[in-house]
């Protein structure tokens, strides 16, 4: 901390110069490395290329090109309106840098959900320090590697460990602290940071439920379901966590998601989808072990190579433990609606989530549903595309998270926005002075 606390100090990254220079040079290591961060990435959770280089790193570098496009912009003063009584003068917000931020990554995407908020850090021109996830070895070896090599070493530092360091790197008192994880995890984050009063952004997760009405074009609607609930083995945060589906497409839309998954796995593993470690391993067979729904698809569970297949599930019970916690897996329920305010009442007796898609052909219908469903995002006919808009923020809402990231979302979010207010030394009120007469105050009544 007092590296980087000097670092900051020097002033130089609060040079457009500086944090320019950072934000090509994380382009350039996402370029220069591509191989070895496919090879952690393999080696950690047993992703393709093609998975690794669209889910962490052209994610990654998109980021990182636009926060340099959209730059100069973004620092400028933002000028501000002034009612009469403060004439003459001039106000503007300006955006200064908060210091130290401490990012604390996850290990589903450990390269996306590490350097992406270290791009808004740098961009806001703060010191930071990342902490990888001890769950994701061999991607955090490599970012303790790669990084000091590629960003300025006195100012951005990697440091690796498990939940102690973490809990003593928040005792030293950050001037912003980001954290991508579950909610377990993310209170033990807030209360760690209480002591110093860090400010938080907490980017948790929850059950993001997809809801298809009868006149969704059932075929895109199941593709895009399939292909986001298995990519990373449904190991997203904003992954579908369950599907709502209107009782009278119910099996048709089954049918074409078993389809659409069994033509995606027909070059996957033989024993299904790499779970991280035998702990997740273990909680996802239990789901499949214990549900009282029917298995329309997948249902196997390999303990040697910590492999859960492809899994669809048609009506599990609402208290199922699948229905009752975040998958995060390869295991997808398919449940049954009645009428639109069934399916809105359901989502809604739970805790928020962090997205909710809604496939359906009827305008109205996607916004009303848009707008009666609290979620950190949403998505109208697509899966977890807001994500990868930087033009908008990403977050959630309740337990689903706080606070927000991404373009100038996260720049804002780890800049401080000072408000200024200029004046001039003439002309000289006297009114304001006391001591005020009774004509002095109703003067200025009706001024102020």
């Amino acid at each position: 901390m007092a590296r980087v606390r000097r670092a900051f100090g020097s002033g130089r990254t609060k040079d457009r110069a500086w944090r320019e220079t950072q934000l090509r040079n994380m382009i350039r290591l996402l370029d220069e490395q591509e191989d070895q961060i496919a090879a952690a990435l393999a080696d950690d959770l047993g992703r393709s290329r093609a998975e690794a280089w669209l889910g962490d790193i052209s994610s990654t570098r998109a980021e990182a090109v636009f926060a340099l496009k959209h730059l100069r912009r973004w620092m400028r003063r933002q000028r501000q309106p002034l009612s009469p009584v403060q004439y003459p003068g001039s106000a503007w917000v300006q955006y200064e840098p908060l210091g130290v931020v401490l990012v604390i990554g996850p290990w589903n995407y450990p390269v996306y959900l590490t350097l992406s908020p270290l791009v808004a850090a740098l961009a806001a021109g703060n010191c930071a320090v990342v902490k990888p996830s001890e769950l994701a070895p061999a991607t955090s070896a490599l970012l303790a590697r790669l990084v000091p090599q590629y960003l300025d070493f006195e100012a951005v530092l990697v440091v690796e460990g498990g939940a102690l360091v973490t809990q003593e790197l928040l005792a030293q008192g950050f001037d912003h602290a980001l954290f991508t994880g579950g909610a377990e995890v993310g209170r033990a984050i807030m209360a760690a940071a209480a002591p110093t009063l860090t400010p938080v952004t907490l980017e948790l997760g929850g059950k993001s439920p997809v809801i298809v009405t009868a006149d969704a074009d059932l075929d895109i609607a199941a593709r895009r379901i399939a292909w986001v609930k298995c990519a990373n083995s449904g190991q997203t945060c904003i992954a579908p966590d369950y599907v709502l589906a209107d009782h009278r497409i119910r099996d048709r839309l089954v049918d074409k998601i078993v389809a659409a998954i069994e033509q995606f796995e027909r070059e996957g593993g033989r024993d299904g989808r790499r779970i991280v470690n035998e702990r997740q391993f273990a909680r996802l067979a239990t789901y499949l072990a214990q549900t009282r729904g029917t298995i329309a698809l997948g249902g196997r569970a390999t303990k040697a190579s910590l492999s859960i297949e492809p899994t669809v599930i048609v009506d599990p019970h609402p208290d199922d433990a699948v229905m009752q916690e975040e998958i995060f897996g390869p295991i997808l329920p398919v449940l049954t609606y009645e009428t639109l305010d069934d399916a809105i009442s359901f989502v809604n007796s739970r805790p928020k989530p962090l997205a909710g898609y809604y496939f359906t052909k009827t305008t109205a219908v996607g916004e009303r549903l848009v707008d009666e469903i609290p979620s950190g995002g949403a998505v109208i006919n697509h899966v977890a595309m807001h994500c990868l808009v930087p033009q908008l923020p990403f977050g959630g809402v309740g337990a689903s998270g706080m606070g927000a990231y991404h373009g100038r979302w996260g720049f804002e979010a780890l800049s401080h926005r000072k408000s200024v207010l200029r004046k001039t030394f003439h002309p000289d009120l006297q009114l304001i002075y006391p001591p005020y007469s009774e004509r002095a105050l109703q003067i200025l009544r009706k001024i102020f």
